[in-house]
């Protein structure tokens, strides 16, 4: 290892001991890119003060990220793994305040990209507003996993007056979505070059906290906030169907997919409303709100390409698109893995 503490390059099986060598990894490596109060204290669990208000309530999130390859256009494991948790947050309308992060790291993993991962995570972390709180690292076996696998835990704040869930969607509500389906999942899936196929299209990866802050003091009402990533958007919207017990219909015409992922989808016989995504989300309010929702979601950065791609009805119940034809078809939610390891 570099930086003034040994002449490591690699990661060795001493890296996860808990003695110097692991010190060594904390003390030159994880601290200066994730230093704040906090972590820096170095207890056993982070004493995290006075971030909740009288009414407020308390959101908690976990997940791992076991994604392949752990860099690809638009992002890497790290800016996906606080982008995930944070995103998870924010569609329960909570302010991301802290998150812990846990990294399995294989023996012989090289310091450069775990540097790179490191920095990819801190500063995804500082977009989003919120601080490492705590973290541990275990090292196991070349050979028992396969590069670095990271686990997070969420922590963030919801604020008084905010009802938001997957089981509110009212027959009425207009469905938006904040931009293109399917760039993480062809991003991910021509960076494993296993179907040597080229593509410019970068992953959406990003923290949509300060988007739903926008959209949540815009005066808009809105019941419900999802992020499509596994099974796509219309796995997703299956999820609200079945717990709002309603009818979705889109509108395929309207549904925005780029001409590149569509081309990648159509070479790989994928469909692109079942593609991952990491940067967006789905958003059901009434229809009295969804024109000045929209208009304050153009408006952020992530969500310039917004737009309504459908309407929550009585009947038929689940999720169906109106083709380009005019017909209805049905949209089940994702059979088996199209795409393992996707985040």
């Amino acid at each position: 290892m570099k930086d003034n503490s040994s002449t490591y390059d690699r990661i060795l099986l001493a890296h996860g001991s808990g003695g110097r060598l692991t010190q060594e990894l904390i003390r030159f490596l994880f601290k200066p890119k994730l230093s704040n109060p906090v972590l820096d204290a170095f207890d056993d669990a982070a004493e995290i003060k006075n971030f909740l208000k009288k009414g407020e309530r308390l959101a908690f999130t976990t997940d791992s990220f076991v994604v392949d390859p752990i860099f690809f256009p638009g992002g890497d494991i790290g800016k996906l793994a606080v982008c995930g948790t944070v995103n998870d947050l924010a569609m329960k309308g909570a302010r991301p305040v802290a998150v812990a992060v846990a990294v399995i790291i294989e023996e012989g993993f090289g310091l450069d990209p775990l540097k790179k991962i490191v920095l990819s995570f801190s500063a995804a972390a500082k977009e989003a507003g919120i601080y490492v709180a705590a973290g541990d690292t275990k090292v196991v076996e070349k050979g028992k996993a396969d590069k670095i696998f990271l686990t997070t835990t969420g922590i963030g704040v919801i604020p008084v007056g905010i009802n938001i869930s997957g089981s509110n969607a009212k027959i009425g509500d207009e469905v938006i979505i904040n931009g293109t389906i399917g760039d993480h999942g062809i991003a991910v899936v021509t960076a494993r070059n296993d179907f040597k196929l080229k593509s410019d299209v970068r992953s959406d990866c990003a923290p949509l906290n300060g988007l739903v802050s926008k959209m949540l003091g815009s005066g808009s009402k809105v019941h419900v906030l999802r992020d499509p990533t596994r099974g796509g958007l219309a796995t997703t919207l299956n999820e609200i169907a079945d717990s709002s017990a309603v009818g979705i219909i889109i509108d395929e015409k309207a549904v925005p997919v780029r001409k590149e992922v569509r081309s990648a989808c159509d070479i790989l016989g994928f469909d692109p409303l079942y593609v991952a995504n990491e940067g967006k989300l789905i958003a059901v309010a009434p229809h009295s709100s969804a024109s000045k929702l929209l208009t304050c979601m153009r408006r952020h950065k992530y969500g310039r390409d917004s737009r309504l791609i459908g309407k929550v009805v009585k009947s038929p119940k689940g999720v169906w698109i109106k083709t380009t034809a005019g017909g209805l078809r049905r949209l089940i939610m994702l059979e088996g893995s199209q795409l393992p390891r996707i985040c």
